[in-house]
């Protein structure tokens, strides 16, 4: 006994898909990439601002911490706003400062460019030109032998809507080191 199809089976089972089918499996296959795609620019986002700029805010915040810790205790001239460091024209260890990225206090404030490099400010003061990461520090005198050194960090913008990147840190200074 010999099996045999029509004719008209054989042609059903050789016909490819629909131009319907073809679109609503496109449509189907478009909506999955897009919500892929939402989700790479959250991590990219995120990856950016707490990866990136995060690490970058906290090494420059550690950069200008050991710059002012490197100063005797009773130091008030030096300029730590330029590199290297001049032994008059700035606040060195004097008391004063502020921690306020928004209200820098002059003296006690300092700018780098996008690769870390410090850069000048202008003639009269202010922000310059260019600049990516801010730094603002405090001097606070805790007693006679004993000082609080406060800097932060911060980043021009992030990526995305959230808070850019700051990084804060904190150390004591004693008498007569």
């Amino acid at each position: 006994m010999k099996h045999t199809r029509s004719r008209a089976a054989v042609r059903r089972s050789d016909e490819g898909s629909s131009l319907v089918e073809v679109l609503v499996s496109a449509a189907i296959m478009t909506t999955l990439a897009a919500g892929l795609m939402a989700m790479a620019g959250v991590a990219l986002t995120q990856s950016e601002n707490q990866g990136h700029l995060a690490a970058r805010t906290a090494e420059y915040a550690q950069d200008k911490m050991e710059q002012l810790l490197v100063l005797a205790f009773g130091d008030a001239a030096t300029d730590t706003r330029v590199f290297p460091a001049a032994p008059n024209g700035g606040t060195g260890l004097a008391t004063g400062g502020s921690v306020n990225v928004t209200a820098p206090t002059p003296g006690y404030v300092d700018y780098l460019d996008a690769r870390g490099n410090l850069l000048a400010a202008p003639g009269g003061g202010g922000a310059p030109g260019g600049w990516f990461y801010k730094r603002v520090w405090q001097i606070t005198s805790l007693s006679a032998t004993l000082k609080e050194v406060r800097v932060t960090a911060t980043v021009a913008r992030g990526i995305g809507r959230q808070q850019t990147p700051t990084a804060t840190l904190v150390t004591l200074k004693s008498f007569p080191f």
